[in-house]
């Protein structure tokens, strides 16, 4: 039988006591081998039984399973289901030799929750989607609050969620409850909001329906005096942007929103923030639309330029990628250009960071660099006006 070690000193210590040296020795407890994994050989947690039979730890068959097996990992034999049912016999039975052994140091198992099935999320859907046609926001604000703390208690429910297209769901929802009065419907869409800046970090490919309701309610959140709601609202943005340039030009002709943002970077709620926001304005600033001039000329007004370079001083590398790409875009145009080249810390903040932050970095740096010289030389017919720009080159 396999043997596991547990000193008498871990359970002096899990009972707050603490024991003489010399009073204390090894106590050696046999975990039974049908409490073990036979996959992990540990202690199994969440014991459930597949198709042929065998039981081990949930984790560890899942594992397997998600590498591509179809067979069960001892009898060989072809698995034929793949869903693994609990075994709730055996688990009490291993929390009861848990209680048993407690005075050695041996920890209860907690009892696992059931994780969501398929059938469950899809039952789920139904009912939000039923709860909109009725206009029911309490209803659909209590699923959509369930669905998020399904979500947040195991990544396998996580996976279950986002496989089934919840998150398509939630953003159907959101679409509804937009079209009518924001102030009555606040609440269910803040919990709406909350679920999808969950889900859609782990489904990138959502097609989201957004229409100028849903910008103008993502914006009311990212105004909000709530830091919880503002990070919600930057958080999927940040994943609706990318997927459609059109999401751009309604965003940018949404009243506050680019405010909002800037906001976010001028006073961050928090890291994970202000990265959302500086990738939403990098693809604004980036964007093919025919407004982007417009948008980059609203962002250099704000003083986007002055803070993108105080930040550039000391951020960390994720930071200063995303900050330099804005900045390459915002010189695209005239006044961006002439915003950075006036400003003091321009020149000296991107030699520094050509070869100290990474090779996107080097990119972006020398890009902007390149633009500014090649402005300053057709001004002045030619020719470098101030010293730094000829070093750059």
């Amino acid at each position: 039988m396999m043997i596991s070690t547990w000193r008498r000193r871990r359970a002096a210590r899990l009972a707050g006591k603490q024991r003489p040296e010399s009073e204390m020795g090894d106590i050696e407890v046999t975990i039974p081998n049908h409490f073990r994994c036979p996959i992990s050989l540990e202690l199994m947690k969440d014991p459930v039984t597949m198709s042929s039979g065998m039981t081990y730890d949930r984790e560890s068959i899942e594992k397997w399973i998600e590498a591509g097996n179809v067979t069960c990992p001892v009898t060989n034999k072809v698995l034929r289901s793949l869903d693994p049912i609990p075994n709730h016999t055996v688990r009490r039975m291993i929390q009861d030799w848990c209680v048993l052994n407690s005075s050695y140091g041996i920890e209860r198992i907690p009892t696992p929750r059931i994780p969501v099935s398929s059938e469950e999320a899809l039952e789920i859907h139904f009912k939000i989607k039923t709860a909109c046609k009725k206009g029911d926001r309490i209803g659909c604000q209590n699923l959509a609050a369930k669905i998020k703390e399904l979500a947040k208690e195991s990544e396998r429910n996580k996976s279950c969620l986002v496989a089934t297209g919840t998150a398509g769901v939630l953003s159907y929802a959101f679409e509804e409850f937009s079209k009518a009065s924001l102030e009555e419907n606040f609440a269910v869409l803040d919990e709406i909001l909350s679920g999808l800046a969950v889900l859609l970090l782990h489904d990138k490919a959502t097609n989201c329906p957004v229409s100028d309701a849903s910008i103008d309610a993502i914006v009311l959140f990212l105004k909000s005096e709530d830091l919880s709601a503002r990070r919600n609202a930057i958080l999927v943005l940040k994943e609706l942007v990318p997927l459609d340039y059109r999401k751009v030009e309604m965003l940018s002709e949404t009243e506050g929103a680019m405010e909002a943002l800037f906001k976010l970077i001028k006073a961050p709620i928090c890291l994970t923030a202000t990265k959302a926001s500086l990738t939403v304005i990098y693809h604004m600033v980036a964007s093919p639309s025919p407004a982007n001039a417009k948008i980059i000329a609203k962002f250099v007004d704000l003083g986007l330029v002055s803070l993108l370079l105080e930040m550039l001083v000391d951020a960390e590398r994720s930071l200063c990628e995303k900050a330099l790409g804005i900045l390459d875009g915002i010189c695209d145009t005239d006044q961006g250009r002439e915003e950075a080249y006036n400003h003091a810390l321009t020149i000296p903040v991107l030699i520094r960071k050509i070869h100290r932050v990474s090779d996107l970095a080097m990119k972006f740096s020398v890009s902007i660099l390149f633009k500014l010289c090649m402005d300053e030389r057709r001004e002045n017919g030619g020719v470098f006006s101030r010293g730094y720009s000829e070093e750059c080159f």
